[in-house]
């Protein structure tokens, strides 16, 4: 017997393991894939960590989630600055003056890049949206929404933004500085060695067993321990009784290419809706590689998601949140079960946010 069953040896699952083992419990961990790690996952090739489930930038503003997750590795000072590229134009992203000066050529201020988004949203202004593309252009205006939101979105969805609904934007994040730093949060970085050795750490001293599935062998599994953290799927864990919830899945194309730099950044978005394919990571770029004589690029194609594939994003619109609101009810009356991390919550969570839970759990049910 366990103390605890973890399902799941992601970041949330793997912190869990590890907070419980420091706490003397004996602990059971679980998980389907052949690897620890779940989607931070990072696998050593020609020398370059490469992010297998696609790009993962740690940054937070809590000084003490990032001081846990930095006694596990030591992090680069890798700052996100992804670039846009529409047709034969590349633009810096996120929205900022060095991406206004660009898309227009007559304006060279705050204040002119203010009055030209005006100008441009009053020309098209809809009372209320009835869509994403109306909801977009009331926000930002048509040029910023042509060139550098509808494609990506309509691919990231596998829709038109005018079949999209209006909520799915309530905002736009708009510099009127010349900033190309993603995130806002004062701490930022991607651990030297890739993520894996911060999974190893965690879970050095625990029993792990890989390659097992825990539905296969469920009853079994839930006798195993007094208690269970599951970082799965809410609704198989209750057997779809109400219905799959939905997600976007992403599907990665990962080449090995003879050549030392292939875009001259980590994250290159591919806007227009011609190219099939999201984005192009290469990945040497989050740790500043200059050395390797070769260079591996993932590219990224959003897909639909169905049951028996990976599930990536959740679909947090009105019918999704409502289904998940029945399988939350449902899991309040499984007393010795905890559903954690994205999977177990259906929302998307960033890495802080995810350490942040993880912990709160731990201290919320050990006695």
């Amino acid at each position: 017997m366990y103390d605890y069953l973890v399902v799941g040896s992601g970041l949330f699952g793997s912190i869990c393991a590890y907070e419980l083992t420091k706490r003397g419990k004996k602990v059971l961990v679980i998980d389907k894939r052949e690897h620890i790690g779940g989607n931070i996952y990072t696998k050593n090739i020609e020398g370059i960590n490469v992010h297998v489930y696609g790009a993962h930038i740690f940054h937070t503003s809590n000084k003490k989630v990032w001081e846990y997750i930095n006694q596990f590795a030591e992090f680069n000072n890798y700052i996100n600055s992804p670039i846009a590229r529409y047709k034969d134009e590349l633009y810096n992203l996120p929205f900022n003056m060095n991406t206004f000066t660009k898309l227009w050529k007559d304006v060279y201020t705050p204040n002119e890049v203010k009055k030209k988004i005006e100008e441009e949203k009053k020309e098209y202004y809809i009372e209320e949206p009835k869509n994403l593309e109306e909801q977009a252009i009331n926000l930002v205006g048509k040029t910023i929404y042509e060139k550098l939101i509808k494609g990506y979105t309509a691919k990231q969805w596998g829709k038109p933004c005018n079949e999209l609904p209006s909520f799915i934007i309530k905002r736009l994040p708009v510099r009127f500085t010349f900033d190309n730093n993603y995130f806002n949060d004062r701490y930022q970085g991607i651990p030297i060695g890739g993520y894996t050795q911060i999974i190893e750490k965690m879970l050095e001293g625990i029993e792990v067993r890989l390659n097992t599935d825990f539905f296969y062998r469920k009853e079994e599994f839930e006798k195993k321990a007094s208690k269970i953290i599951f970082t799965g799927p809410i609704d198989q864990y209750f057997n779809y009784i109400y219905g799959p919830l939905e997600y976007r899945s992403v599907r990665f194309e990962v080449e090995t290419l003879n050549e030392d730099n292939y875009q001259g950044n980590a994250v290159v978005n591919y806007t227009d809706i011609e190219i099939p394919y999201t984005r192009i990571i290469e990945h040497k770029h989050f740790e500043f590689d200059t050395t390797s004589t070769k260079t591996i690029i993932s590219k990224e194609y959003s897909s639909k998601w169905n049951i028996g594939e990976e599930p990536y994003y959740p679909i947090n619109d009105k019918k999704n949140s409502e289904l998940y609101e029945k399988y939350y009810q449902e899991s309040k009356k499984v007393g010795n079960v905890y559903f954690g991390g994205r999977l177990g919550q259906y929302k998307y969570l960033d890495m802080d946010k995810i350490v942040l839970e993880a912990l709160e759990l731990i201290e919320r049910i050990v006695e």
